[in-house]
């Protein structure tokens, strides 16, 4: 097992909205683009003012005089916020021993979370979003290197010179100068922990032989959150590594066939390492509501559906 340490830098806080109790755990959950389009006007001085459902008074950016250059700099990061309302996202907060932890659900294997003023994109694929409007990545997060998960124009829009890829060994002909991570590694990067799990098919096969992802290839993620860990398991099935995970609070499972599980494998690991909230995503064209099915005699594993076909 390999352990490494990455320096983290200063990062800038998105805000938060109202929450409602779910088992555990305060949660938020919304859909983003039920909010009306605010003027542009509107905008900026709900910008200014640090709070994006603020938007009474207007005013021009020319009035804004060179002393406020520093909020000005701060309303860049919340604008990139406030236009993941307009790409209808669902989101969920979920409240950490270090802060709020939010998730924006953008779709099929592809997350965004944004945690302690860090933005950590996980599989970002240009066709999910438009990640000009979204904010830059601290880190970015890749399981593997299939097209739907490993996606160079994405990154390319993500990334400055101080953004952070971690990667599966798969990737870096793709990636340079990813801090490359093997099944079992675990590393801090920019102040996060992050295990990698082994992630491949041990049923699903491409051709007699020859899984649609081999062990050893590609990794799900362990990332740490204050006390909360969350797992992103990348495309997998029911393996021994996941069935053995610890502690976890967080699950995204995939049910994307034949590539990766049925919600009978879902529910199967789910049984044994036992998240309190569990998130069917990747799924494709695979039912979602037969996971909960699956498991309505298990009350202690809360079972999520959100907008990941």
């Amino acid at each position: 097992m390999f352990i490494e340490t990455y320096a983290g830098f200063d990062y800038q806080k998105e805000g938060c909205v109202s929450r409602k109790k779910l088992t555990n755990k305060t949660v938020n959950h919304k859909v983003e683009n039920q909010f009306d389009k605010p003027s542009e006007g509107e905008i900026k001085i709900a910008l200014l003012s640090g709070d994006v459902r603020k938007m009474k008074t207007t005013v021009s950016v020319k009035e804004v005089s060179m002393s406020k250059l520093s909020i000005l700099t701060s309303m860049m990061v919340l604008f990139c916020a406030f236009t993941a309302y307009a790409q209808g996202f669902e989101t969920d907060i979920v409240k950490t021993s270090s802060g709020d932890l939010k998730i924006t659900f953008i779709g099929h294997g592809t997350l965004m979370f944004s945690f302690d003023g860090k933005t950590i994109h996980v599989d970002p694929v240009d066709q999910m979003a438009d990640y000009k409007k979204l904010p830059k990545a601290d880190i970015i997060v890749i399981t593997h290197e299939h097209f739907d998960h490993l996606d160079m124009k994405a990154i390319g829009k993500l990334s400055t010179q101080k953004t952070l890829p971690v990667i599966s060994e798969s990737c870096v002909k793709q990636v340079k100068g990813g801090i490359v991570m093997r099944n079992g590694d675990i590393k801090t990067v920019a102040g996060l922990k992050i295990e990698a799990v082994p992630a491949y098919n041990i049923v699903h096969m491409r051709s007699p032989g020859t899984p649609f992802h081999p062990k050893g290839v590609g990794n799900g993620y362990v990332i740490a959150f204050g006390d909360t860990r969350v797992y992103v398991a990348g495309d997998t099935e029911n393996t021994p590594e996941m069935k053995g995970l610890q502690a976890i609070d967080i699950a995204f499972l995939p049910m994307n066939l034949p590539y990766t599980m049925t919600p009978e494998m879902v529910a199967d690991a789910a049984k044994i390492f036992k998240p309190k909230v569990l998130y069917p995503y990747h799924y494709g064209d695979t039912d979602p509501l037969t996971l909960i099915a699956l498991l309505k005699n298990n009350p202690e594993i809360e079972v999520r559906i959100r907008k990941m076909k």
